[in-house]
């Protein structure tokens, strides 16, 4: 069993005991978030897709910590001109377990 559901513009798959990394949340460790804007839910052969969102779906996750994404190093260059910059750019992201995925 499966879900596809959206959080912060992204789209992510959950499967139950899945770890994964999600937009940054202000939620203390060991706390749960529960994801209602269910997009899709996969059931053995049953896929309930919605339109936008699946009804009464939602997947349930527990918060492990937070965590940094890789560095990003952002370059700007004008040729002939003397001109260049660097810059460099973490994102931070909060690593969640997925618990249950209701439908």
């Amino acid at each position: 069993m499966y879900a596809i559901f959206k959080d912060g513009g992204h789209q992510y798959k959950a499967e139950v005991g899945r770890k994964m990394y999600v937009e940054l949340r202000d939620v203390a460790e060991g706390d749960e978030i529960v994801f209602d804007e269910v997009l899709l839910v996969a059931k053995d052969d049953e896929v309930v897709v919605g339109q936008p969102t699946v009804s009464g779906a939602k997947v349930v996750a527990t918060v492990i910590g937070e965590a940094k994404g890789p560095k990003l190093v952002v370059r700007w260059f004008r040729r002939r001109k003397n001109s260049r910059r660097k810059n460099g750019h973490r994102q931070q992201y909060t690593f969640v377990e997925i618990k249950e995925i209701n439908s």
